[in-house]
């Protein structure tokens, strides 16, 4: 298997079944854990010099954050069925969730300012479901923490492409710190089917090809994006959700697309 490509793991002590870090990815800027809670139990962690966005990806559960109880969040059976709750998490914090359901938790995580700015409950309605791309190439995005939003690093966005579909496509990168026309932003992508038994593709290069790996994506795996195109597509009879992870030098996201494919866009 690429390293590229996580496949979900026995939960450890702290739920997680997948545990992506900066060193462990082999950059710098985004860490993404995958916590299973299951119901009664209670996950935990700090933030440290990090800010943190976590996802309630199914599931619900009691929050804190930085000494500040929160309502019940999550009220999803799975991500196909509504919209995400999430709760953010500055850096210097301590944060925890008893799950009051079987809990699908991401923990999104990237360099933050201690001190910044207050935890806040990113709710199911702060933004709008928007539709990109045209026939089978359409998609449907939501996004968690967006470049206008109170942030120091991160950018999180919710994906669903319909059965049949691509994303991430016509493919594009952010592999360079050339704003305004492009900027660095490494990514993780973390993937869910319906049904879950379904899988999909996606696919990491670059021009000179000097990086290619093509992967088969499963209920439940992540894939890394250290640079490079990164299109992805659901087959028949199975929708694709993802959760994208971002960050970088600059908190903006600006793409170049392929050259070879961008003729689409005007087609």
């Amino acid at each position: 298997m690429s390293r590229l490509h996580l496949r979900p793991a026995k939960a450890d002590r702290n739920f997680r079944t997948l545990h992506v870090t900066p060193e462990s990815a082999g950059w710098q800027y985004v860490g993404f854990d995958l916590c299973r809670v299951p119901a009664g139990e209670t996950v935990r962690g700090e933030t440290g010099d990090r800010e943190a966005c976590l996802v309630f990806v199914s599931g619900s559960g009691e929050a804190k954050a930085g000494g500040i109880g929160f309502s019940t969040l999550g009220e999803r059976a799975d991500p196909f069925s509504g919209k995400p709750h999430s709760l953010y998490v500055p850096a210097g914090s301590d944060w925890s969730v008893k799950a009051r359901s079987d809990l699908e938790l991401a923990v999104c995580s990237a360099p933050g300012v201690k001190g910044a700015r207050p935890p806040r409950v990113i709710g199911a309605d702060s933004h709008p479901v928007m539709t990109r791309g045209k026939g089978s190439n359409v998609r449907y995005v939501t996004d968690i923490i967006n470049e206008t939003d109170p942030a120091d690093s991160l950018l999180v966005v919710e994906v669903i492409t319909p059965a049949g579909h691509a994303s991430s496509y016509p493919p594009h990168k952010h592999d360079r710190d050339a704003f305004p026309e492009e900027t660095l932003l490494e990514e993780v992508y973390y993937h869910r089917l319906n049904p879950p038994q379904g899988f999909g593709f996606q696919r990491v290069y670059t021009d000179d090809r000097s990086l290619d790996v093509a992967m088969t994506i499963e209920n439940g795996d992540a894939t890394l994006v250290p640079r490079g195109y990164h299109p992805c597509s659901a087959l028949h009879g199975y929708d694709l959700y993802y959760l994208n992870v971002m960050a970088g030098p600059k908190r903006l996201w600006r793409f170049h697309n392929d050259p070879a494919h961008e003729w689409m866009l005007k087609a």
